[in-house]
């Protein structure tokens, strides 16, 4: 089961410059596709006088992401996507690399453009950094009190951890694992409480 995926670590910006023309690199993260396009629109708003914002998004979990890139007016495949093929080739997911041009009075031809807006997009990347996300399951379980040091035992033991709790007539504890071990721990609580414990998979 893949329940992990590669995200940027922080927001970044940098600059470039190719025979007069400046290159506006931006990386944002960004969890949806309305995220990407509100981003998308701040960056067109203040940098209003620039000439072209090319840009790729991507977004979601591993096997089902979204996508989309654009030229903004440049010739056809030599922006949006050379910006995407980084993003791909660094397998991120949940961000919107955007590249900002002002013309600088010498067109760089296709070749030069490919290069240009793909080596921004790669200096932005690497100014942000890369982090692995991990996706978590989530389960609420109702036991007896008798079983409640031993399931906090069972819990810390699995790399899980509380996000709730409430003592009443039974212990209910929500509780937040990685996705891949969230079966073995089920397993394990159905062994504890001998069948008896409550569990309710809320995420």
């Amino acid at each position: 089961m893949t329940d992990s995926y590669l995200t940027i670590s922080r927001p970044s910006k940098i600059e470039i410059k190719r025979k007069g023309s400046r290159f506006i690199g931006e990386a944002l993260l960004v969890e949806t596709a309305e995220a990407a396009v509100r981003q998308l629109e701040l960056i067109r708003k203040r940098e209003h006088a620039a000439t072209h914002h090319c840009y790729a998004w991507r977004v979601g979990r591993p096997g089902q992401e979204q996508f989309k890139y654009s030229d903004d007016g440049e010739p056809g495949g030599s922006a949006g996507r050379p910006i995407y093929d980084v993003v791909c080739g660094r397998n991120l997911t949940n961000l919107l690399l955007v590249v900002t041009r002002y013309f600088g009075g010498t067109k760089l031809g296709t070749g030069g453009l490919v290069r240009a807006y793909g080596d921004a997009a790669s200096e932005a990347l690497e100014e942000a950094g890369q982090v692995e996300c991990f996706i978590m399951g989530k389960v609420r379980v109702r036991l007896a009190f008798s079983l409640y040091d031993q399931m906090v035992k069972l819990i810390h033991s699995r790399g899980a951890r509380v996000t709730g709790s409430d003592f009443a007539d039974r212990v209910t504890l929500a509780i937040e694992i990685r996705l891949s071990e969230l079966d073995s721990l089920k397993r394990d609580i159905v062994e504890l409480s001998s069948g008896k414990a409550e569990i309710e998979q809320i995420a």
